[in-house]
């Protein structure tokens, strides 16, 4: 590929921060993981962060914290990883699905006040591609109704809404550390809440259920741990740890490279007729996580033959997403028709390169792929 539809970026840094974990005796349950939590916990400004193997883990984690189980409803968007909502499914509930914006992508109060019944238990909402939802609409809903809302902040380290950080505004926010996500640990993912509760229930949880550490029963000379409930092996261990703590110290340089290359493409994007670039709003930030245009009707060639087109070039794009309510596992569980702007987006919707380390000429040359 002349230009990637992503590639991670690893410093010298990173590589010897993974080495200095390796040189470590404990592997797991260490130092450096409780040291990447506090770092995190700080950079967001939540009073407890929990690292875990991924953030579906993390998903997973915060609903059984929260008691979720046969028969409850959970409200999730249909634009999203399926991840958001198979979480709901390992727990027993049911996730209901639910229509997003056609701007934002994002999921909203109204679609939101449609699909409430008396088995909701909580909302999910996903700050899709590094824009945060309109969370004042949402957390007034939600508390109006009495329900817990969490934050699928995969995309979202850094975003802001209004005063407040994502991750920081619901119950619980969980981040991804996948290889394509703001920052990596290959795999990983990291819990924020300032729930006592939550923050309790799912550091015992992701640890088999286990009451006390190898570590900790070192020290205390003891050898007796108990199983206080049916636990899960989520942990996060101190390599992808040591790696993920390297990456956060440089987070703000990471945002602000994604963010020139988005007002780059913007620049340049922006004058094509068809294509419509990613809206913005003025109360919120944007990180770009994922850089989305839309191929709209009077471009000339459909989203499809446009993926092609950049593909035969050396440029890699994505979808995302395919809406949850037409894959097949999904099919026969809703009706298409209740979603109108998602339905429409995913024949539009087309994700563009966008990486820390894109040159002028990887932007150059998607832009110039661009035009026909």
């Amino acid at each position: 590929m002349k230009v990637p539809y992503f590639v991670p970026w690893i410093t010298r840094d990173d590589k010897q921060a993974v080495v200095h974990a390796l040189n470590q005796r404990w592997l797991t349950n260490g130092p450096i993981l409780k040291a990447f939590e506090t770092k995190f916990g700080k950079f967001i400004g939540s009073k407890y962060s929990v690292g875990i193997s991924s953030a579906t883990h993390g998903l997973h984690l915060i609903l059984k914290s929260m008691n979720i189980g046969s028969g409850d409803e959970v409200i999730v968007p249909t634009m999203t990883f399926s991840s958001t909502a198979d979480v709901v499914s390992y727990c027993g509930g049911k996730p209901v699905l639910t229509d997003v914006d056609n701007d934002s992508f994002n999921i909203t109060s109204s679609e939101i006040k449609k699909r409430i019944t008396k088995r909701t238990k909580a909302i999910i909402i996903v700050h899709y591609g590094g824009q945060s939802c309109d969370m004042d609409q949402i957390m007034s809903l939600a508390k109006s109704k009495g329900l817990p809302v969490i934050e699928d902040c995969a995309h979202a380290l850094g975003s802001t809404y209004k005063k407040s950080v994502c991750g920081t505004i619901g119950i619980a926010g969980c981040f991804s550390f996948y290889p394509t996500k703001v920052i990596t640990t290959g795999e990983g993912g990291m819990i924020t809440t300032d729930s006592e509760e939550i923050y309790a229930k799912t550091s015992v949880l992701r640890t088999h259920g286990m009451n006390t550490t190898p570590a900790d029963r070192e020290v205390a000379a003891k050898h007796r741990y108990d199983i206080t409930e049916m636990g899960y092996n989520y942990r996060l261990d101190e390599i992808r740890s040591s790696l993920g703590l390297s990456q956060l110290s440089r987070i703000n340089e990471i945002n602000k490279r994604r963010i020139n290359v988005a007002k780059k493409y913007n620049a340049g994007i922006g004058k094509i007729k068809g294509l419509t670039i990613p809206k913005t709003y003025s109360d919120r930030n944007h990180i770009y996580h994922l850089y989305s245009i839309k191929v709209e009707n009077d471009y000339p060639l459909t989203r499809d033959e446009l993926f092609e087109k950049l593909s035969k070039n050396g440029i890699g794009t994505s979808v995302q997403y395919y809406p949850l309510h037409l894959m097949s596992y999904n099919k026969k569980k809703y009706d298409s028709k209740q979603f109108p702007n998602s339905n429409s987006l995913k024949d539009k919707i087309l994700c563009l390169p966008i990486y820390p380390k894109m040159t002028i000429k990887d932007i150059d040359l998607v832009i110039s792929c661009l035009k026909t």
